[in-house]
């Protein structure tokens, strides 16, 4: 088969659910940032399972620890996406013999460990096997409310559409490890280091989900552009962009590598911020709650009937890519 005809992620995972017998009355939607099962009660069992593989998640210069502290953070924020906090983790390890040492294990160990303990929870077990590639593999559980889990499907037109941090920065810094584009030894070290060290918004997402405020969110990990197409389309929505929201670090690191700012911002992905909407009567509270826990909610657009995603510049609307990070196709 020719590199053109390779199937995507996205491709795969629809052929995939093509062929499952669905469960009846699932709690979330097949599809979404989590899964869940009813334990009664109002309450559900959710449950997330995502792997981290060197060759496709762990750039040049990222250490055995910090790539075992990110299959962790890769996990986090999708719960942070919910609003749920991950009470356990078990971990699945294929290890290639190029890394079967010591030393090589303990980095992995201490990295598991420091990303757990770091949105407070703990890994109870798991498995180990010999594989061609480093796999990190993780699953999560959690308990969260019924009906109070903040899913991709509730934006709805004029809730306004918001972010907990800016973008790019990742994006930025896998070109500079990867290609050795230029910038200065200061914005050099802040981009670099968004890569190596990403934090999922955990404290964040908990906050808002108290809140009520939350109509529909998720993950950022595929990029803003993707994650913006994604909670549009699982609301029947459309939105318009107003403001960017591209980190001041993204900007200069673009005018001195004559790169573009949309590119950059919009289709970089890794960078595991919230994309959400809100409603507006709500803001406020929603807003403080964020800020109360040492974070920041920036609102970029507002949501649309038009069923299309959609970016102002000097007065002038672009239609929004759907496009993204996924495997397979990078």
């Amino acid at each position: 088969m020719k590199s053109g005809k390779w199937l995507g992620e996205r491709k795969i995972i629809e052929i995939i659910q093509s062929h499952l017998d669905l469960m009846s009355k699932m709690s979330i939607p097949f599809g979404d940032d989590v899964s869940a099962y009813d334990i009664g009660n109002g309450n559900l069992a959710v449950l997330k399972t995502d792997m981290l593989v060197d060759k496709t998640d762990v750039p040049p210069k990222m250490s055995l620890w910090q790539a075992a502290r990110k299959a962790v953070v890769m996990n986090v924020s999708d719960f942070a996406a919910k609003g749920v906090k991950p009470l356990a983790i078990l971990v699945s390890l294929g290890l290639p013999k190029s890394l079967n040492t010591k030393d090589n294990i303990e980095q992995i160990a201490s990295g598991l460990n420091a990303g757990a303990r770091e949105y407070d929870t703990y890994i109870l077990g798991g498995d180990t096997n010999e594989a061609s590639d480093l796999v990190i593999s993780l699953s999560l559980f959690g308990i969260g409310k019924k009906n109070k889990i903040m899913l991709r499907d509730g934006a709805k037109v004029g809730d306004i559409v918001a972010v907990t941090g800016l973008f790019g920065k990742t994006s930025a810094g896998l070109k500079i490890l990867l290609s050795n584009f230029e910038t200065s030894r200061e914005i050099r070290e802040i981009l670099i280091d968004s890569v190596l060290m990403p934090h999922a918004r955990l404290k964040e997402g908990l906050a808002l989900k108290s809140t009520g405020a939350v109509t529909a969110a998720i993950d950022s990990s595929d990029g803003l552009a993707w994650s913006l197409h994604e909670i549009a389309k699982a609301s029947k929505v459309g939105f318009l962009i107003s403001k960017l929201p591209t980190a001041v670090e993204v900007e200069k690191f673009a005018k001195c590598n004559k790169l573009s700012l949309l590119e950059l911002t919009l289709y970089g992905g890794e960078e595991y911020e919230l994309v959400l909407t809100v409603k507006p009567t709500l803001w406020n509270r929603a807003q403080k709650a964020v800020e109360d826990v040492g974070g920041q909610l920036l609102p970029i657009g507002k949501v649309t009937a038009q069923r299309h995603v959609r970016l102002e510049v000097k007065s002038k609307r672009h239609v929004l890519e759907a496009r993204g990070w996924e495997h397979f196709k990078k």
